[in-house]
């Protein structure tokens, strides 16, 4: 039976087949595709969500490219203008258009123009003649300190199609939002989502409700799979079934009847970390993957979960968490008894309104001890399950403090480290940090 699409995948679909630049909006969409404002508006946001469209104040929203995860770190003018806060003076129907790099104009006309190439984003002040040299080289314009183009520029930038932007901050202020934001990207880069693992082109094997047993022996098999998803006749998901569900049941009873029903779900948008814990925790081989309204999207096994993390931990890492940038300042040291212990200075990012060790870092430092700690027996993936943390005295800026992780009990699934912290040989707070290992 042919899957019916709700209005929502219509609208999505609309969106998506319409040409890159394309502006849309919640009146249009409800008056082209006969749906609610409302119908409309909800499936908007979630092509915004996917990547599809970007919303600019004063222009509209926009249909963007879709940027594949090994482009995240790449912007569009679009974003750019929601990153400073800026008004687009002209140009708007480039929008869409793809930044390759920023380049600061603060040098003389010439030296400038040099480094202006096509595709890039010259960040400048009040400078008409650099404003224009710039889109005629095929650059985009984003103008600091609030001041606006010249009538000239702005025809030019229609014509061109090359967004011209103003905003009120500084250039300094400006480039640093952007450099942030495409920082921000990289973290995100480098965090595997389901979605990374998940082919398009291999749709899910899924069983529906008023099958009968006969026919999950059959798929098992043409599949050598033992468990399936269940669905109803538009794919949504009500269940999973398995071999252990059909024991005992006549070859004529139906799906529906023996499946498991509402079963553990994640979306497209899940870390695989999550999804790797949520296995480990719940004893599950498989994972249904569903979309917002609950349609079945595809599967994940806990083998290939595991592969893909493995295959990540061997790729260069770019940008570091707040987590790298805590634990950076902090060196292993080998005691006299042969134990691990880790040293470092309190920093003044790492203290509190009074000057004293930030509970969040504490935790952070004591997790990231403990892991590694883990890491030097069990050579797999792992997840904090439970932190207990005694703050027993409070530790100021600038003092050394001595991290000692001691495992205490290191079974298949869990692992159990004691973390004691000390200052001067005083010991300043304890912690039991219990993990959830993932075998490679």
């Amino acid at each position: 039976m042919k899957k019916v699409a709700t209005k929502h995948e219509k609208i999505l679909e609309y969106i998506e087949n319409l040409e890159i630049g394309h502006k849309i909006s919640v009146r249009q969409i409800a008056r082209e595709l006969g749906v609610s404002e409302g119908t409309a508006y909800r499936a908007i946001k979630d092509a915004e969500n996917q990547g599809l469209v970007s919303t600019v104040e004063r222009v509209g929203t926009v249909r963007i490219e879709k940027k594949h995860r090994s482009k995240i770190e790449r912007l569009t003018f679009a974003e750019v203008v929601n990153i400073v806060d800026g008004q687009v003076v002209g140009g708007s129907t480039g929008l869409h258009k793809t930044l390759n790099k920023f380049v600061i104009g603060a040098m003389k006309l010439e030296a400038m123009i040099r480094y202006v190439e096509p595709g890039n984003l010259l960040i400048v002040g009040n400078r008409d003649n650099a404003h224009r040299i710039s889109l005629e080289r095929g650059a985009a314009v984003l103008i600091t300190g609030g001041f606006d183009a010249t009538e000239e520029v702005k025809r030019l930038a229609d014509q061109l199609e090359l967004p011209v932007i103003s905003c009120t901050y500084d250039t300094f202020t400006v480039a640093a939002m952007i450099n942030r934001a495409i920082y921000d990207r990289l973290i995100k880069k480098e965090i595997l989502l389901v979605e990374d693992m998940l082919n398009p082109e291999k749709p899910p094997i899924f069983l529906r409700l008023d099958d009968r047993v006969s026919r999950f022996h059959e798929s098992v098999q043409e599949t050598k799979h033992s468990r399936y998803p269940v669905v109803d006749a538009n794919g949504k998901l009500h269940g999973m079934v398995t071999a252990k569900d059909v024991v005992g049941h006549s070859s004529d009873e139906r799906i529906e009847r023996v499946m498991t029903k509402n079963p553990i779900t994640v979306t497209p948008k899940t870390s695989l970390a999550a999804a790797a814990h949520e296995m480990v925790w719940e004893g599950i081989e498989l994972l249904p993957v569903v979309n917002t309204q609950h349609h079945l999207l595809g599967v994940i096994s806990r083998q290939d979960v595991i592969k893909s993390l493995q295959y990540m931990q061997k790729q260069p890492q770019v940008g570091e968490t707040i987590n790298d940038l805590i634990v950076k300042g902090f060196e292993e040291v080998k005691e006299r008894g042969g134990e691990l212990m880790y040293r470092g200075v309190v920093a003044p990012q790492m203290t509190d309104p009074l000057g004293n060790l930030s509970t969040g870092v504490l935790t952070a430092l004591i997790t990231e001890a403990a892991h590694r700690r883990l890491r030097r027996q069990h050579r797999g993936d792992m997840v904090t399950d439970n932190l207990t943390l005694y703050s027993l005295k409070p530790v100021q800026l600038e003092r050394e403090i001595h991290i000692r992780p001691r495992v205490i009990e290191l079974g298949r699934k869990v692992g159990k480290v004691d973390v004691e912290v000390y200052h001067d040989s005083q010991v300043v707070a304890k912690a039991l940090v219990t993990a959830q290992l993932i075998e490679r």
